[in-house]
């Protein structure tokens, strides 16, 4: 069952803060922003190894500084097309508390654009019907300039556990 953002988790994003420091990227197109607290580091893209049986969106892993992390392309858990590295291609590496434990993990965008502060007042939570995503995996959308920043939940997207990622959550009979 895919859980829908409450207002109590929309306003845990902001912990009472009025603005947010993050990284934004691109990934087909669309602008995504992560809290800049979580970044490590901005790499170019490395060598991967393929993981047989992951999870799409996470099916190889990179070596970051002698360490072995997973390398995610999260446009596939919002159903995006993968697509060919460009130039411009990066790997941001972050990283997140899962289950309980500190996790490096890389995750590879089109283009990084730069950090900067985004407006507690300019955000909202992700709308409940209308979206081409899971609602669960938005933390919240931020308008700036006429467009919006979709910031990620980061937590529900790694920590989910159904295998059709990118699609709703639905009993499926084979």
């Amino acid at each position: 069952m895919s859980v829908v953002p409450t207002m109590s988790d929309f306003q845990n994003l902001w912990r009472g803060r009025d603005d947010l420091a993050v990284l934004t990227f691109n990934l087909n197109g669309e602008t995504f922003a992560i809290e800049a607290v979580t970044v490590q580091e901005i790499i170019d893209l490395l060598p991967e190894t393929k993981v047989p049986g992951a999870k799409p969106f996470v099916s190889s892993v990179i070596n970051f500084r002698g360490k072995v992390i997973p390398l995610a392309d999260i446009r596939l858990a919002f159903g995006m097309e993968a697509t060919e590295p460009t130039i411009d291609s990066r790997i941001i590496v972050i990283e997140l508390e899962l289950d309980g434990e500190l996790a490096l993990t890389g995750i590879r965008t089109d283009r990084v654009f730069e950090v900067t502060t985004l407006m507690r007042s300019a955000s909202e939570p992700a709308p409940r019907v209308g979206m081409r995503w899971r609602a669960d995996y938005i933390e919240c959308l931020v308008k700036r300039d006429g467009e919006f920043i979709i910031l990620p939940n980061l937590q529900a997207i790694f920590a989910g556990t159904d295998q059709r990622v990118g699609m709703p959550t639905t009993t499926q009979q084979n």
